[in-house]
């Protein structure tokens, strides 16, 4: 039997960055703390995702002043959060990685705890956030995504919302690997772990700065989730339409048996009756044109086979990897 070393010599921490003026100064200082605590080799590995305040002046200031322990990768324009993420990740130089937010919401001061876990060895460790800060209208979107992603995987974690989560080396080179551009991080990556465990965590609300997800970015979230971890939908539609033609075929028995029971004036000679059947097979073949439309808008974006994210330059890394 293979005996494998789980041991890790060097902690890479990814941190995408999107207008975080305000609280990155902290960030960075809890970021390094924690990692000295950690007694490894590490790297804090800030990627600016084209931030349009002082963000980016603070993490190349960072870069500077820390002497190859802080990078500053920057990015030429917005490409989101999942974006940003594998951009890190292409310059990460650990065995293990570890990815947060930079929002401070969840804390930096779990990061020993992660590599204790990731070396017992897990290929992913993931946190479940105790005592959650967020709204209802946050929560719940969640909860639905953490049933489908668990069906869709087959690997029971119960937050995969949460992005302070760390990945072996090799679960993130099969990521780097993967061309679709419609990429959720903690399903990709467990789909290709073999041990995977969760931690609780603290989690604390957002004190500085506001979500950057509004409503419509949390709806194009849900879709993209829902579109790159399964063809579920896509089935769905079909029981759909199925339902709705057999309702249609009761519906028109019914609509028979009044019409001899009570005469054609019951439903303005079957003018409602009629309208109502169009609706409901309208608003089915929309929805259903609709969710094909999604994945065949994903296709296109994936044959066209254009980068996720373009690095404009590199602060703070002493060599190139």
């Amino acid at each position: 039997m293979i005996k494998k070393d789980y041991s890790v010599k060097k902690v890479s921490v990814v941190v995408p960055v999107y207008n975080e003026e305000g609280c990155l100064d902290e960030l960075i200082r809890r970021c390094l703390e924690s990692l000295d605590k950690t007694g490894k080799d590490y790297e804090l590995i800030m990627v600016d995702d084209g931030s349009r305040d002082k963000s980016l002046e603070i993490m190349v200031d960072a870069a500077e002043k820390n002497d190859g322990k802080v990078v500053a990768v920057v990015l030429n324009r917005n490409y989101g959060q999942h974006s940003a993420i594998m951009a890190g990740f292409d310059a990460a130089c650990g065995d293990l990685i570890i990815t947060i937010d930079a929002d401070l919401q969840n804390p930096p001061e779990e990061f020993p705890r992660m590599v204790e876990k990731a070396e017992e060895g897990y290929d992913v460790v993931g946190t479940v956030r105790a005592n959650r800060k967020d709204s209802v209208f946050r929560r719940l979107p969640s909860w639905v995504v953490n049933k489908i992603a668990q069906k869709a995987t087959g690997v029971k974690m119960n937050d995969y919302g949460c992005m302070l989560r760390a990945y072996r080396a090799p679960v993130v080179k099969a990521m780097l690997a993967c061309n679709e551009r419609s990429t959720f991080i903690p399903v990709l990556g467990n789909s290709f772990a073999r041990n995977t465990c969760e931690i609780e965590v603290g989690h604390s609300k957002r004190e500085i700065g506001t979500s950057k997800y509004s409503v419509f970015k949390l709806i194009n979230l849900q879709f993209n989730l829902l579109t790159c971890m399964t063809t579920a939908p896509l089935r769905m539609m079909s029981y759909i339409g199925g339902l709705v033609a057999f309702g249609g075929i009761l519906f028109g028995f019914l609509v028979l048996i009044f019409r001899f029971v009570w005469g054609a004036s019951w439903a303005a000679d079957g003018v409602f009756t009629l309208m109502a059947f169009v609706f409901i097979i309208a608003g089915v073949q929309l929805m259903a044109l609709g969710m094909m439309g999604e994945y065949i808008g994903r296709m296109y974006y994936d044959v066209r086979a254009r980068p996720r994210y373009f690095v404009e330059s590199i602060v703070g890394r002493k060599k190139e990897k």
